[in-house]
């Protein structure tokens, strides 16, 4: 009976009963003073977060680096889109280009064309303004002479018995220049080219080479009082030479040099 009253004593002996009946199990003490030491336990959990929390960082990160997101916004896309292949290496902004410059170069074209053409109308309207009614004449009717003879002197001519005979080489030489100033002054005169027929020289006398020469104007026969009088008149003729000569380039010390104020003209009685 005191065997049995000692085996049962529930209030003094619980804990250590159960603490001996633990430790009697087959490896139960571990799992007992884990039980008993929460605080190292909180521990753990602390550390597998802050482990997991470390990692899931490090693989964002490895991810932010590996991957950049496209830039935004819409300078951007419009860069892209120019950037875009059209065919082969042609891309969207070289077309673009060449539209403006193939545009341009038809509007400076067609610029010139037209500029070309108002320059044209614009030369065509003038020459019409200023076309002159008498320039449609027949020369046919150009039969009536008008002669005019006159000197002049060559002050650097070296006068020589040859020059006596207008058949000889030196002669022949002087006259046809002569001749051919004066055919190229009237022919070319506005007034007075279409009435010119000749020039000529037909003598050269001795005081520093004075020479004669004849100026021949054909005028047709309805015409003769009235280009006597002011057209062909003496003091025309006779001016279109003397200005001539003030400016003629020969050089004053040369030998084909016109003494201006030598220069006589008269009209010859018909």
């Amino acid at each position: 009976m005191e065997l049995e009253l000692e085996g049962i004593s529930p209030n003094k002996n619980n804990g250590s009963a159960h603490k001996d009946q633990v430790t009697a199990g087959n490896g139960a003490g571990v799992a007992c003073e884990a039980c008993e030491t929460p605080a190292a336990a909180e521990t753990d959990v602390l550390l597998r977060v802050q482990a997991a929390v470390s990692h899931s960082a490090d693989n964002h990160r490895s991810i932010g680096n590996a991957f950049t997101p496209p830039e935004t916004g819409p300078v951007c896309r419009i860069k892209r889109e120019l950037n875009d292949v059209v065919f082969w290496k042609v891309r969207l902004w070289m077309v673009i280009v060449f539209i403006f410059l193939l545009i341009f170069t038809l509007i400076m074209i067609t610029l010139l064309v037209c500029a070309g053409k108002a320059t044209c109308v614009f030369v065509v309207h003038v020459q019409t303004i200023h076309e002159d009614t008498d320039e449609n004449f027949d020369p046919s009717l150009f039969k009536i002479p008008l002669l005019f003879d006159g000197t002049f002197q060559m002050p650097n001519v070296v006068f020589t018995e040859e020059l006596f005979v207008l058949s000889s080489n030196q002669s022949k030489a002087l006259a046809d220049i002569c001749q051919e100033e004066l055919a190229d002054l009237y022919g070319s005169s506005p007034a007075l080219g279409r009435y010119f027929s000749k020039a000529e020289i037909y003598a050269f006398r001795n005081g520093s080479v004075v020479v004669d020469y004849q100026l021949t104007f054909l005028i047709p026969r309805d015409q003769q009082e009235e280009l006597r009088n002011f057209t062909l008149s003496r003091e025309m003729v006779y001016n279109v030479f003397r200005q001539f000569l003030y400016d003629q380039d020969t050089d004053e010390s040369g030998p084909m040099f016109i003494d201006p104020v030598s220069l006589n003209m008269f009209l010859r009685p018909e």
